[in-house]
């Protein structure tokens, strides 16, 4: 019971300290985007550049890296196959970032 009652205690006393963001922070930061006709958002950093949402190749590489450590284990005939496990993750982590990088138009133009 007592445990009960500290963790009602603790819930009421935290609740009301979480509270969201003001209208006023969500408006002043809504006016650095911008939007082009077909729904794409760029917004201007400090430096005063146009920057753009493009993908950086990050699931590309992780999914060939695991992808190309499978196959490489499998190709491995070997008794240890560390191998060409190792192998393969490079090899695939690779490859899967440049088709990612390539595939993934930029956002903005």
């Amino acid at each position: 019971m007592r445990k009960l009652v500290l963790t009602a205690l603790l819930a009421a006393v935290t609740v009301p300290v979480m509270t969201s963001e003001p209208a006023e922070a969500r408006r002043r930061d809504d006016r650095r985007y911008y939007q082009t006709d077909n729904g794409v958002r760029y917004w201007r950093g400090n430096d005063g550049r146009y920057r753009c949402r493009k993908s950086n190749g990050t699931t590309g590489l992780l999914i060939g890296g695991v992808g190309g450590a499978l196959l490489g284990r499998t190709i491995d005939g070997g008794r240890d196959k560390t191998l060409g496990t190792v192998l393969g993750a490079g090899a695939g982590a690779l490859l899967g970032r440049e088709v990612d990088r390539n595939n993934s138009r930029p956002r903005c133009r």
